[in-house]
């Protein structure tokens, strides 16, 4: 009896450290399957994934190419800085910089005003709201190439429609050369990304007009504030948070933005409506220098991350969070 319960007892004894191997590793899994901060890490994997292969890759071989010479069928080797040298003196590159930088601060501000009032007044009870906003919209939503073929057509300097209504209310004689002028065109361009942008600002916005709430203005105007009061002290500290987002986000489309100036204007004329983003595009894939295009495109980077830094910051300021001027 004692020899078969010894003999009997080994099997389980020699299985106990493959059992509790097995256990543990189980335990682990179940615990790191429920646990908040791995869930939030199983969720963010396929997204993580997908902005590793679509964006980090891509800016990585842009930044590594920008240090070659490599050419389109042709292999390039490291060159170091010379890229950036010769962009350093490159009349050309620094007017795309004027004309970026120029095209941003001036549409982002007119496309801010114009939004803010527009989400203002669509944040108003007026008849056939619903239709408005639809409307409002639809300039965002309609593809940019087809907006740049609409402004082509409208800016022609033989049919313009505008130049049309001018000389029959006999203000002008002659046809605006809208595309043709350098300012002008400049001018043209920026106006059109004005039309394209505004809807976004202004939807934007009237959603976090929404959050706000009406027992606020209803307190202020009780304590006698004015229109621009109840604006100053209750709806503009309450929206700067989103205020932040919004202007981030357009200040980065419009550095960025290639296809509306590329079909209007091509960067002319005379290099005029260049933007950095149009100048690589010329000097990396139509001319086949894609070192020096894509160096044009890796010294947008310092920009952007300056974008980004002025919102982060900002949003982290607790005035910024509730409208307080303490920190």
């Amino acid at each position: 009896m004692t020899t078969m319960q010894t003999s009997t007892a080994r099997p389980a004894t020699m299985q106990t450290p493959a059992r509790a191997v097995y256990k543990d590793t189980r335990s682990l899994w179940e615990r790191l399957r429920t646990n908040r901060n791995w869930l939030a890490l199983w969720f963010m994997l396929p997204t993580a994934a997908f902005l590793i292969l679509f964006l980090a890759y891509p800016l990585g071989l842009g930044v590594w190419m920008s240090f070659t010479d490599e050419r389109i069928g042709r292999t390039g080797v490291f060159i170091g800085l010379e890229n950036y040298e010769w962009l350093w003196n490159d009349s050309i590159f620094w007017l795309s910089v004027f004309n970026t930088l120029l095209y941003t601060i001036i549409a982002s501000i007119i496309k801010f005003a114009v939004g803010l009032y527009l989400a203002l007044l669509l944040n108003r009870h007026m008849p056939f709201k619903a239709i408005i906003r639809a409307i409002v919209l639809i300039p965002f939503i309609v593809p940019t190439v087809l907006s740049a073929i609409a402004f082509w057509w409208i800016y022609d300097p033989q049919f313009s429609i505008v130049s049309w209504s001018l000389i029959k209310l006999g203000l002008i004689s002659n046809n605006i050369n809208f595309l043709g002028d350098p300012n002008m065109a400049r001018a043209s361009v920026i106006f059109a990304n004005i039309w394209r942008g505004v809807p976004f600002v202004a939807i934007t916005l009237l959603a976090g007009l929404q959050t706000v709430s009406p027992s606020l203005y209803e307190a202020a105007t009780l304590d006698g504030a004015t229109d621009w009061q109840r604006f100053r002290y209750i709806t503009y500290p309450l929206l700067t948070p989103i205020i932040a987002v919004v202007m981030t986000f357009s200040v980065l489309f419009t550095f960025t933005d290639f296809q509306l100036v590329w079909a209007l204007t091509r960067g002319g004329p005379v290099n005029a409506t260049h933007l950095m983003a149009t100048l690589s595009y010329q000097r990396g894939i139509l001319s086949g220098r894609l070192g020096e295009g894509a160096a044009i495109a890796t010294a947008m980077i310092p920009f952007l991350l300056a974008a980004i830094a002025i919102s982060w910051f900002g949003m982290q300021r607790r005035k910024w969070q509730q409208g307080s001027d303490n920190d």
